[in-house]
């Protein structure tokens, strides 16, 4: 069923991080409902807005980097490109920081 996709430990370890993002948001929504707010987006949010544009935006981020990879070996004259890693830190920090203040 799912021999189309390579399936490596960072393959599926997002899509777990994913399932279990939705499972916490649920349980927490169920809990405590959310109130809408307004924080630096332009439009007023819940909980799931902002995991949504977050995980958006950390998406964008990495395919960015992921672009741009080999310019930057290329710009800063290193031996291999840099680690996903990097990126990966970054949209983690990029997601919290529009979950928290979004």
């Amino acid at each position: 069923m799912f021999d189309w996709m390579a399936w490596t430990a960072p393959v599926a370890g997002f899509f777990t991080g994913i399932a279990l993002m939705l499972v916490v948001m649920t349980v927490w929504e169920i809990r405590s409902p959310t109130l809408e707010r307004k924080g630096f987006l332009p439009l007023r949010t819940t909980r799931g807005d902002r995991l949504f544009i977050g995980l958006l935006c950390a998406a964008y981020l990495n395919l960015a980097f992921v672009g741009v990879s080999e310019r930057l070996m290329q710009w800063l004259a290193l031996e291999q490109e840099p680690s996903v890693w990097i990126s990966f830190v970054a949209s983690m920090l990029l997601l919290a920081l529009v979950m928290r203040k979004g």
